[in-house]
């Protein structure tokens, strides 16, 4: 728990706040903090900012209805800068972008990249565009949906076999597969990991509810 009488505004009584989503740990705003609209925060749970233009507080959402719900607040080793972990409700740019960070000015991602099924999407996605001579990927994409779902259903099935068989290391193997070929039924269908991902949390929390409901 943050102890406020530590915190170090600066001369204008502010204090800067990067704002992170909680799951993604994506950058979401950097805004900033007077004691007040940091008290608010902690108060309603919601993000709470001074602004500097304006002069006055404003209740993140409070127009927009792009609501960030907050998680934590940690201060770093100075205590003069917040980091301010949220559960957003929608975008967190005027614009409409997720993040206010989306102007790129450099990009050398690719030599440290690592890989992640975020990663093997983009790669996907590059095949389905460029349409690459001799990519397995391509022609999938250039066959159109009736194949790949005819490869879904193929590699559903080797799974089903693997597993039957209670090979552990071909069930890995075949649910790979069968991985690859959904990813590129998402793009085909224009479905995204985010939506995935979404679609689940909201199972979970409903799940949470039900529970919480029994236990009353």
């Amino acid at each position: 728990m943050i102890d406020l009488n530590k915190v170090k505004f600066d001369s204008n009584g502010l204090i800067p706040a990067v704002v992170i989503d909680y799951d993604s740990k994506k950058i979401l705003t950097l805004a900033y903090m007077n004691r007040e609209s940091l008290e608010i925060t902690i108060e309603k749970k919601l993000t709470c900012f001074f602004s500097r233009s304006r002069q006055k507080l404003w209740l993140k959402g409070e127009t927009s209805g792009n609501y960030q719900h907050v998680v934590s607040i940690v201060a770093d080793c100075d205590y003069d800068a917040l980091a301010v972990y949220v559960k957003p409700e929608g975008p967190a740019c005027h614009t409409g972008n997720v993040s206010c960070f989306h102007n790129e000015i450099f990009d050398n991602s690719n030599e440290y990249e690592t890989f992640s099924l975020q990663s093997l999407m983009k790669m996907l996605n590059q095949r389905k565009e460029e349409k690459v001579e001799g990519s397995y990927t391509s022609y999938l994409f250039e066959k159109g949906i009736d194949k790949i779902l005819k490869k879904v259903g193929e590699e559903s099935t080797e799974v089903i076999i693997a597993a039957k068989a209670d090979d552990k290391k071909e069930t890995i193997y075949e649910i790979a597969d069968l991985t690859y070929h959904v990813m590129v039924l998402m793009l085909q269908m224009g479905i995204t990991l985010d939506d995935i991902h979404d679609e689940l949390k909201s199972r979970h929390v409903i799940d949470k509810k039900v529970k919480q409901e029994k236990m009353t």
